[in-house]
């Protein structure tokens, strides 16, 4: 995510004016909120005396985001104030769910091998998977890896309960309400990170200005020099998105025509609008916009954010057949830039004091916000999944499993690059009036480097050997050959 500020003096002493610039859906699917023409700020520090809203009400929360044919990203919201249809929801899911497999667990375990060994048959015999494949057994986390040579088990196993589909359409606990983890997107994890190579792919997405629209955005800005002051938020916010237009969405690492993708670009997408104070967040995190001092805001200073998981987070057994996850799993990192007349950036070579406490805010509350909003518990569980992958290659579990991903491996055969692909987003807007300053954020961004989390230096030691004594208390001796999920 990346942030203008351009300073604009004004007419009228003591006063300034900020606006800044986000994103927004262009269409409004049927059955969806939003807005898109303005009206009244938002969120955390984003009211004020004007500018272009995209605010959720309380009858109306987040239900992820929706593609069109042209590529044109869409916020969905969706209603259910007194919770009557998410109970309705549940007793339905109970009652079409095995005993066993909807009881919760605070560590169920997946084999993997036996899994795609088992979705081949089925696939073979003309159905598919059943339900309970796809969703891993309503595993809601992935706490521990093992691997079992004597039975050539690769084993992922953490917390899991039940699941019914929420009101946007994710599959989420019963109990908790956590995402599930999902057979799709481990699959596009496991092919990022396949058996017959070593790789070392970064795994991204970024929403970006472009730099025609950056100088067109200067030259707006250049316009209307000393003119403005209160009662003109419409026309800057108008003539800004006018000017920036469309921002593009980038993917790379993986296909953007995944669920995995559109995820990462969910997740960026609502931390920006976050960020510029457009959405209340779940979590007890201060916008951007509310931090931002006009003293501080340099001239044509641009701050971007991105989102990197927490690579010191795995601790590994001594024989290298076990692995544990640690922790939240991710951190928003930023920096700042400076952006020229013709729209070309360049590194500044700091970061500003309110970015450094919005991210570092954002990042120590991760774990609460992935709580409460769902987007961001599935960001963090497909970070996992890449660790996981990485890790099941780097460690040759492949070949000591003479594991060639089976059908798991073949799009052909088992297709998850089905979906629309986002590639542009409108420019949002939010306005209000503080120091002297015109700031327009302008950016964004996911980055995974999973093999960093496995450099030796990331590495967390078992020094008390409880990682070696969890893959120790399971056996796999006397389970069923068809058998793929136990607690």
């Amino acid at each position: 995510m990346r942030f203008l500020l351009k300073p604009i003096r004004l007419g009228i002493c003591c006063l300034s004016f900020i606006a800044v610039i986000g994103l927004l859906a262009t269409t409004c699917p049927q059955h969806a909120y939003c807005q898109d023409d303005g009206g009244g700020g938002g969120g955390d520090g984003g009211g004020g005396d004007g500018g272009g809203g995209d605010n959720e009400t309380d009858n109306l929360v987040a239900a992820g985001v929706a593609v069109d044919a042209n590529g044109v990203l869409q916020r969905l919201t969706s209603g259910d104030p007194n919770g009557f249809l998410a109970r309705e929801r549940a007793a339905q899911a109970l009652a079409s769910l095995d005993a066993d497999i909807a009881k919760p667990s605070k560590l169920r375990k997946v084999s993997l091998t036996r899994l795609a060994r088992l979705t081949q048959q089925a696939i073979s015999e003309g159905h598919g998977p059943d339900e309970a494949m796809k969703c891993l057994a309503g595993l809601t986390r992935i706490k521990y890896v093992f691997y079992y040579p004597e039975t050539k088990d690769i084993v992922i196993a953490g917390p899991a309960e039940g699941w019914m589909s929420d009101y946007a359409g994710r599959l989420v606990g019963i109990e908790s309400g956590q995402p599930i983890l999902e057979l799709e997107e481990l699959v596009v994890a496991l092919r990022t990170f396949p058996p017959s190579k070593n790789s070392n792919p970064i795994v991204y997405c970024s929403i970006d200005a472009t730099d025609e629209g950056l100088a067109r955005m200067q030259q707006f800005l250049s316009s209307i020099g000393r003119q403005i002051g209160p009662g003109d938020e419409q026309f800057i916010v108008n003539g800004l998105q006018e000017s920036l237009g469309m921002q593009l969405v980038t993917i790379g690492g993986i296909p953007a025509t995944t669920r995995f993708a559109r995820i990462m670009v969910e997740a960026d997408y609502r931390m920006k609008l976050i960020g510029i104070g457009l959405v209340e967040p779940a979590a007890r995190i201060r916008s951007w916009i509310s931090l931002a001092s006009a003293g501080a805001v340099a001239r044509n200073a641009m701050s971007r954010w991105w989102f990197v998981p927490d690579y010191k987070r795995i601790r590994t057994s001594e024989d290298g057949m076990a692995a544990e996850l640690v922790g939240d799993g991710v951190k928003l990192i930023g920096e700042d830039e400076v952006v020229s007349a013709s729209g070309q950036r360049q590194q500044a070579g700091r970061q500003s004091r309110a970015s450094e406490r919005f991210t570092k805010g954002f990042t120590d509350r991760y774990g609460q916000l992935a709580d409460r909003d769902p987007v961001y518990a599935q960001l963090r569980n497909c970070i996992d999944m890449l660790i996981v992958a990485a890790l099941i290659q780097k460690n040759d579990y492949y070949g000591q499993a003479d594991w060639d991903l089976s059908v798991l491996g073949d799009e052909s055969i088992y297709p998850v690059a089905v979906y629309n692909a986002p590639e542009k987003v409108n420019s949002a807007v939010n306005a209000i009036w503080k120091g002297a300053h015109l700031a327009t954020p302008v950016g964004g961004g996911v980055q995974i480097q999973a093999n960093q989390a496995l450099d030796v230096d990331n590495l967390l030691e078992d020094e008390a050997g409880t990682v070696a004594a969890a893959r120790a208390e399971i056996s796999l001796g006397d389970l069923p050959a068809d058998k793929w999920w136990w607690d």
